[in-house]
């Protein structure tokens, strides 16, 4: 199953989705560096980039990783912690 998602972001090209954070809003970052991370929320008037710190990001990531340990998302979870890895160590 293939669960990567992508976004053109108009100015830094394009962006790989780390995960979701709520119903309408996911955290992005920039593909090839991973330094440069982006709320990005989806409305009734589009979609809207918040820039984040990368210290931001990886607190919304642990947040979402002890979420889902607490609802038993097994298989996203261990899919997150892999991207954590990845990105922040």
């Amino acid at each position: 199953m293939n669960t990567e998602t992508y976004l053109n972001h108009p100015t830094f090209g394009l962006l790989f989705r780390v995960c979701m954070v709520e119903e309408n809003q996911e955290l992005f970052t920039t593909l090839y560096a991973q330094r440069l991370f982006f709320m990005v929320t989806t409305g009734s008037d589009g979609i809207s980039f918040e820039p984040i710190g990368r210290s931001d990001a990886r607190l919304v990531v642990e947040n979402r990783l002890r979420m889902l340990r607490r609802t038993g998302s097994t298989q996203e979870f261990e899919m997150l912690q892999h991207i954590h890895k990845q990105t922040f160590q």
